[in-house]
């Protein structure tokens, strides 16, 4: 990186977050603090959705997942559009007619204080590993542009993020994420249209198709019964549906988000607008993984992304093997190049048999070159156990900083913040805020003034930051990015999601027999995801949404837990109707 790079970087990411930071000094109450002041329009609304949702994990992995296993990810959030219809009829109204700060503030009204306490509970665990996962994304970006050691970068990308979250609350989330949605939209394009650019000289953006597609990396619907795969039309519509309904519905970062709105009418505009951009902007997200792939193909690849990681390792004991199996990669790689060629060249002659024989050749050179990969990567544990060998959440950031012009690379990076503000802080306001009306304030400390209140929230959110910030420099992935923080999120999300639709319409069930269902059903379904049980993540939502339901009623309608449910009833701002 240049100084053009760098100052396009930091005039970004500073800029932002010192506009947020001086925008919204003066919130001092605890309602403007944790809401802020209100009257936000649905356009704001929707951008904050999407802006929360989508981290640097989005825009960082997502292109390597495109890039490794297709576009066939998208099928992940097809139940979503229906899933936010469901929580606009039903949630979203009582949530507003009740005026809570959380989620949970509903359970207890309906349920109990422990069963409220469970649900918060259960938030702050899995939200508080997504908090980790948000920043670990970024400091792979600084370890790579910089080669600053990663644990240096994990700490450095978290503090800015915390200083103005305190400072600014929930309207300094709100307001920057605005701005910070526009760069991250403005970067992908510009790598999109740099990237059609510079393909190879006869190479047409068709052909970049063909070539994807023909590699199985444009398979966007796959219509199979097999509950095996991890991505198919069933467990996307389905299962992630449960999850969207989940994550919109219960989860205080989503919810925090669309209370916002001036009126009912403005918040749900602005869920419908993630209803209706969701799926294309992943579609496009991961065909630039797809077209990345296409574009490799006549580019000089890495055998191994982790360019800092592996510079280092042949630096070490194991550099000679390393070094033999970098030439041999590159040699298989130049073989599927040719094949490819007269494949594309086939093609254009309207050669139907020659076009057969190459792309079978292709792909036979292809398979060559990924065993080499894999061989590369058996070398690389047996030379350093601790190094993590998924490297597809680096492939983007290797094209941008070998292909992209400076300045350029400044801005891409920089979306990689800006999204990475925008999601942690939006996680990092609803932990606090979470943390201090369902657990501090319902607890610990109920009756003291505004100020005090404010002062715990802001040390809340410094707390949660921290403990992002040592569970990014603890963890090591083994999986990408993005389907990690989806797996964490299919794991905690179904039992929410079923005690949110017992406290909905089924009232005759009471707080005990909730809460012991949700408790069980919850051991259950991390028992059956650590027993490698065969089943795709996304149906663990449907899974452990069901399971809570039916043992909750099992466990009133034969074990007769407590009394029947109550009504919650509509408060005030503030009030402290728990129902414990």
């Amino acid at each position: 990186m240049t100084l053009l790079d760098y100052l396009v970087l930091f005039g970004v990411i500073l800029g932002i977050a010192a506009y947020g930071s001086w925008r919204t000094r003066d919130r001092r109450d605890l309602h403007s603090h944790l809401k802020g002041v209100g009257g936000t329009h649905w356009f704001t609304i929707g951008l904050s959705v999407m802006a929360t949702q989508a981290s640097a994990i989005t825009f960082l992995s997502t292109p390597g997942q495109g890039f490794e296993s297709g576009i066939g990810f998208v099928q992940n959030y097809f139940g979503a559009p229906f899933a936010l219809i469901v929580i606009c009829i039903f949630f979203l109204p009582l949530f507003r007619r009740l005026n809570v700060y959380t989620a949970y503030e509903f359970l207890g009204r309906r349920f109990d204080g422990k069963t409220r306490l469970l649900g918060a509970v259960l938030f702050l665990f899995q939200r508080g590993i997504g908090a980790g996962i948000t920043i670990y994304a970024p400091a792979i970006v600084l370890s790579t542009v910089m080669g600053w050691p990663l644990d240096l970068t994990i700490v450095a990308s978290g503090l800015v993020v915390i200083v103005y979250t305190v400072v600014g609350g929930s309207d300094a989330v709100n307001l920057t994420q605005r701005y910070q949605i526009g760069v991250i939209f403005a970067g992908m394009l510009a790598a999109f249209g740099v990237m059609l650019a510079r393909l190879p000289a006869g190479l047409t953006l068709p052909d970049a198709l063909t070539v994807a597609g023909g590699f199985h990396k444009l398979e966007g619907v796959d219509f199979s019964l097999d509950f095996s795969k991890r991505y198919t039309f069933w467990s996307g519509i389905f299962g992630g549906m449960f999850l969207a309904l989940s994550y919109f519905g219960t989860d205080q970062t989503q919810v925090q988000r669309y209370l916002h709105g001036s009126s009912l009418r403005e918040s749900r505009l602005g869920l419908m607008f993630n209803a209706v951009f969701k799926i294309p902007m992943q579609f496009f997200i991961l065909g630039l993984g797809a077209l990345i792939f296409a574009f490799y193909q006549f580019e000089p690849q890495p055998v191994f992304f982790n360019q800092t990681v592996w510079q280092r390792e042949t630096q070490g004991p194991a550099g000679a093997q390393l070094r033999g199996l970098e030439q041999e990669f590159n040699a298989a790689h130049a073989e599927k190049r040719q094949a490819i060629q007269r494949w594309l060249d086939a093609k254009h002659a309207g050669d139907a048999t020659a076009e057969t024989a190459a792309k079978t050749e292709a792909r036979a050179a292809y398979d060559r070159s990924e065993a080499v990969r894999g061989r590369t990567k058996a070398a690389l544990t047996a030379a350093n156990p601790s190094v993590a060998t998924k490297d597809s959440d680096y492939v983007f950031i290797t094209f941008i900083l070998n292909y992209l012009p400076h300045g350029a690379i400044g801005l891409l990076v920089a979306v990689f913040f800006a999204a990475t503000m925008s999601s942690k802080a939006g996680e990092l306001n609803a932990l606090s805020s979470t943390t201090l009306i369902d657990v501090y304030r319902h607890v610990v400390r109920g009756n003291e003034t505004d100020g005090h209140y404010v002062i715990a929230s802001r040390c809340l959110t410094v707390f949660w930051g921290l403990v992002a910030i040592a569970f990014a420099l603890l963890v090591r992935m083994s999986e990408n990015l993005i389907e990690f923080g989806n797996i964490v999120g299919s794991i905690f999300y179904g039992v929410p999601l079923g005690l949110f639709l017992i406290a909905f319409f089924l009232r005759r069930i009471g707080g005990t027999a909730a809460f012991w269902a949700a408790v069980v059903t919850q051991i259950l379904v991390i028992a059956a995801y650590f027993s490698n049980l065969d089943v795709s993540y996304l149906w663990l939502n449907p899974i452990g949404c069901a399971t809570c339901v039916i043992l909750a009623l099992f466990l009133q309608t034969f074990i007769g837990f407590g009394s029947e449910g109550r009504d919650a009833r509509p408060a005030g701002p503030g009030s402290k109707q728990d129902v414990a």
